[in-house]
């Protein structure tokens, strides 16, 4: 699909994928049916910064419908597991709703989901697991879903130390999964060095995963836009952001404008280009000009790599299709990533998808 790179075009798009999934799925039948969990969470993300963009009701009215459809009257949650960081993120959907209604019961599931985040299982450095039963692992995928919760958890709710602790999370993620020769980050680190992905030295996975990446500057940006101007966190969220970024603009491919499923390894004949991380890295590019830091001439890549992800897009007599997208993934070799099946309409494609135009709409 060929689509002008304006702020009107790139609505127009996002409202277009908000409404083929719309009509697919009631929203409390939104997949995995009956959970409070971090696909919905993140499609519902790019749902709601396309109301904000638009002003249609009914983007937020959905939006409200699946976080009602899980949560009653007095703040219980159905489908919700606390032992997983995945179960945490669609808390971030509660803020909006509950400074709009100032419904009880969306307090009271922030504060149940904040006693989760202060509590939550950690590993000898302080870093989050990533799991209740993944002990001492720390996975990227991790910092956007409890990340961004805790900070606009804690200065909401003066909690400065869950702000804190997202702040910190970040450096330790980057401390254990930096690699110095790339910039780039792999997917996770196993502190018990036990796991079979994890290298028997550096406790480290093998290889760089794209969505797991693309989670991070997104979840960190999001986080320093919500802070203070003051605030001495914005700076580290801002370089280890900038950093990260900067890392990932050689590796965009000449050829089509896409990232690839294994990020350093296009020349690969059985790798693909992977349309969610393409999309949470245009995203994270345009936020970061947007917000100062970093220089304009990113916008090329960004606007190629928006580009790219749009000719991708197809159509049929049900909407759009978002497709080249990586279903759930777990840590493993090279080869487990390739041998990955993808998926069209996927929510954490048309959640990135959302996400993207949403940032390229106020920047490209």
């Amino acid at each position: 699909m060929k689509t002008e790179i304006t702020r009107e075009a790139l609505i127009r798009v996002a409202k277009a994928a908000c409404d083929t999934l719309m009509r697919k799925y009631p929203a409390k039948e939104l997949p995995p049916k009956g959970r409070f969990h971090y696909h919905q969470g993140v499609f519902l993300s790019g749902v709601y910064q396309t109301y904000l963009r638009c002003g249609d009701e009914k983007y937020y009215d959905y939006m409200k419908a699946y976080v009602d459809a899980l949560v009653d009257v007095y703040g219980n949650v159905s489908g919700f597991n606390p032992g997983q960081l995945d179960d945490l993120q669609p808390g971030i959907l509660l803020f909006p709703v509950l400074k709009r209604t100032g419904g009880k019961q969306y307090r009271t599931v922030l504060d149940t989901i904040g006693y989760y985040l202060k509590t939550f299982p950690k590993n000898s450095i302080g870093g989050w697991w990533h799991k209740a039963w993944y002990q001492r692992q720390m996975w990227l995928d991790g910092l956007y879903m409890g990340g961004p919760l805790s900070v606009e958890y804690g200065l909401t709710f003066d909690c400065p130390e869950l702000v804190d602790n997202a702040i910190r999370q970040a450096q330790l993620m980057r401390q254990v999964t930096r690699d110095d020769k790339t910039g780039l980050w792999y997917h996770a680190w196993d502190e018990n060095k036990a796991q079979p992905w994890a290298d028997p030295e550096t406790g480290r996975s093998p290889e760089f995963w794209g969505r797991s990446i693309g989670w991070v500057p997104v979840a960190l940006l999001e986080e320093y836009e919500l802070l203070p101007e003051d605030h001495p966190g914005r700076k580290i969220l801002a370089d280890i952001s900038v950093d990260l970024l900067k890392a990932l603009l050689p590796w965009q491919s000449a050829e089509n404008g896409l990232w690839y499923q294994v990020v350093d390894k296009a020349d690969q004949p059985d790798n693909w280009p992977e349309i969610s991380c393409s999309c949470l890295y245009v995203c994270a590019l345009c936020k970061a000009v947007r917000l100062g830091l970093m220089d304009k001439a990113v916008l090329e890549n960004a606007r190629k790599g928006c580009a790219a992800v749009l000719e991708s897009v197809g159509v049929d007599e049900n909407g759009l299709l978002i497709g080249g997208v990586c279903v759930g993934t777990g840590v493993g070799n090279y080869q487990h990533y390739v041998a990955r099946p993808v998926s069209t309409n996927d929510l954490h494609g048309v959640g990135a998808f959302l996400l993207m135009c949403a940032e390229a709409a106020d920047t490209l």
